[in-house]
This record gives structure tokens, sequence and C-alpha cells, in this order.
């Protein structure tokens, strides 16, 4: 294996009771843990648990399990069981999710010696508080990586706390295996948002302000749509609140959002029927070879009406707020999302759609967010399955 000189930093001095690499997204954090993990569980003392812990457990297994299994083989790296348990290198383990408070009784009454979390600042923190009390063996140890977050985190907190942590912190640019390339496209991605402090220079910073502030009206708005392309709608339905629905045109490598319907119930006093806004869904896609609508999880009974209307094949939509919005916001400061003219409640939606500041975590003010989630949606939904 060839290591950075941040990660052979890491090989030598992380002895203490928390090894934790905070930092930028493709640092090579957790590329190392790889190796660490094997040589931790070979020289363990069989004094307790090992244990793996991620935001859940299908992630723990895609973001480490499954890299693993390709460098050590299945004959070392085993999958997951029903009960949680696994083999890795001959020893039983277990694994386990924590981002619902319900999962720290799953470590009630254990005593673990040897713990590998994974993308901690996504725990529930009730999982970590009953983590630190199970570490209670004579060679414990835990080693995790996380991205940054909120500077006020319980997590940044913790490891500032002068507890026995062995802390390290990354930017993108230590890791000299990326190419300048790479770095390049991801510093466009990410420019302009929270997200650029984060997962570049690897600050824990607070989300605040516009949501997109990289939407320029000079750069994503158009008024002359493609002749031609791949269709698709994407609706953020409301009963209440408003409804969106956004056609999009795929074309070129970008998404033109070419015609929009937005209709808000509380301000007219009429709320609309599923079968109303069915009738303004083909209204919409009319003239236009749609080949997906992608609707709102939540909205069932508007589901259920377009299956059995026939006409249009439904795609329920990704609903992962914060990871969808990094998501969105990478396309926007790649160029690849742009808006008609016309097309005014998205494009007013741009200018008031903001972070809560006052909010624990990341969230979004619930105002004026309704064009922002069916975009989400056909971002995640769609462009990323089929066109990224």
């Amino acid at each position: 294996m060839k290591m950075s000189e941040k990660q052979r930093e890491f090989w030598r001095n992380a002895n203490c009771r928390w090894n934790i690499k905070d930092g930028a997204t493709r640092s090579g954090k957790t590329y190392l843990d790889y190796y660490l993990i094997a040589k931790r569980i070979r020289n363990i003392h069989h004094e307790g648990l090992i244990v793996l812990i991620g935001n859940t457990r299908a992630s723990l297994s895609r973001n480490i399990l499954v890299p693993m299994r390709e460098i050590w083989g299945r004959e070392n790296i085993g999958e997951i069981a029903s009960d949680g348990s696994l083999t890795l290198f001959g020893e039983k383990c277990f694994a386990f999710g924590a981002d619902k408070t319900n999962q720290k009784y799953k470590l009630q009454g254990t005593g673990i010696e040897y713990c590998y979390g994974d993308e901690i600042t996504t725990w529930n923190q009730e999982m970590f508080e009953m983590l630190k009390s199970r570490l209670d063996k004579p060679h414990s140890i835990f080693d995790g990586t996380c991205n940054p977050d909120r500077p006020d985190h319980w997590l940044l907190e913790f490891m500032k706390s002068g507890a026995d942590v062995y802390r390290q912190s990354y930017t993108i640019y230590d890791n000299p295996y990326l190419t300048r390339e790479f770095i390049s496209n991801l510093e466009c991605e990410y420019k302009g948002s929270v997200y650029y402090d984060r997962f570049i220079l690897g600050k824990w910073t607070l989300a605040q302000g516009l949501v997109y502030p990289m939407f320029s009206r000079t750069e994503h708005v158009f008024d002359t749509p493609p002749s031609s392309g791949q269709y698709f709608i994407s609706i953020d339905y409301g009963t209440l609140n408003p409804t969106s629905m956004g056609l999009w045109c795929v074309d070129t490598g970008r998404a033109w959002r070419v015609k929009e319907f937005y209709y808000d119930g509380r301000k007219t006093g009429k709320q609309f029927t599923d079968e109303e806004y069915y009738q303004q869904l083909e209204k919409l896609a009319e003239g236009y070879p749609v080949e997906y609508v992608v609707v709102d999880p939540s909205a069932a009974s508007f589901i259920t009406l377009i299956k059995r209307k026939g006409i249009f094949s439904v795609l329920k939509a990704k609903n992962s707020v914060t990871d969808g919005i990094r998501y969105t916001a990478g396309l926007i400061n790649a160029g690849k999302i742009m808006i008609q003219r016309n097309c005014r409640d998205i494009l007013r939606e741009f200018g008031s759609y903001c972070w809560d500041e006052k909010a624990c975590g990341d969230s979004v003010i619930k105002d004026n967010d309704h064009a922002m989630d069916d975009m989400r949606y056909f971002c995640t939904t769609v462009f990323k399955r089929f066109f990224d």
C-alpha cells in the first residue's frame, strides 16, 4: 500500500483511546482504514467485542466492507448477517447503524475492545454517548472518520474536550494521488456553497444564507429551449402546501427546465383534488414525450392515481434533503441546470431558499421550497441515475 505523508503520520501516531480523522472528501481518510482495521483486528487481545458502526449497516457495507473485500478477499471479509454479525480475518464482529436513538440499546451490556466508526458526524449523539461507556477494556480503542459539519457539532466539541483523542484533519490537497483535473472538477462543483469549505478545505462551517448562492440569472437562465431531448416531469405535491411541477428536457449533458406549474391553494382559497392536479400534469406534458414522472414519495394517493391512468411511468423521488442539495448544487455549479425565463416560481424561490441558522444540524427554512424540492427530486432521481 502506498501512503501519503498524512496517512503515514496517522499510522504511526494513532495510539490513543480515540483516533479520529476529519476533513475533506476524497482526501485519503477512509482508504487508510481498509488496512488499519486489518491491523487492529489481527492484534486484538480477545478482551471484548469487535464492533463496526456506520450511519446505517448498508452505508457501512458500501463504504467499508465492499472495498475491504476487494483488497482482502471474501475469505477474510464476510457479509453482515441478519443479526448484525460478520467475520473479519477469522474473528467474529458486529455491525450496527447509528442513525436513530434506539440503536444505542444494541450496545447496552457490551464490553468493546475495538470499534471502528464510519461517517461519525451523521450518527445519533446518544449512540456515541453509549459507546463511550462500552469501550471499557484495558486495550479498548476506537478508530473513525468523518466529514466536517457545523462548528457547534457535538463531535467537534468532544474532540476539543481534552479526552484521550488523536485527531488528524485533512484538506483535499493532502491526497497526492488525485489528479489536478479531478480536484478542479470538485472545486468547481462545490464553489460558492458551504460544501466547498467542508469538503474541499475540511472546515467545520455553518450552513447559512442562500442554499444555492451560485445560481445566476445571467449564467443559468435561458430564453430558447432545446429543440429535442429526453423529457421528464418532477413534482413536489402538496394538499395544504403548494404543488410544484417542472418539465425538464435533458440534452447534451444539461437539464433545461422548459415549463412549470405552481399552485398555492392557501393563496387562492381553493384546494385542488388529485384528479385536478392530474389534469394539470397532462397539460404540462402535452406535446412532449415524457419518459418518467418523478413524484414526492409521500404523495401516495397521487402516485396511485397516475399509475391507474396508465399514461405516465412513475418514479418515487429520492428524498434525502442534505445529500440532494449537495448534489444539486454541484450540477448548478457545473452549468448543468438551466431555467427557462418564464419559469417564474422556481426563479423566485432561488432568491429566498435559505438555510435555517437556528436549527440543530443542516436544515432549510421550510418556506419557498416547493419548486426547489421538485428540482432536487429531478436531479437526484433522474439526472444522477440516467445522465451522470
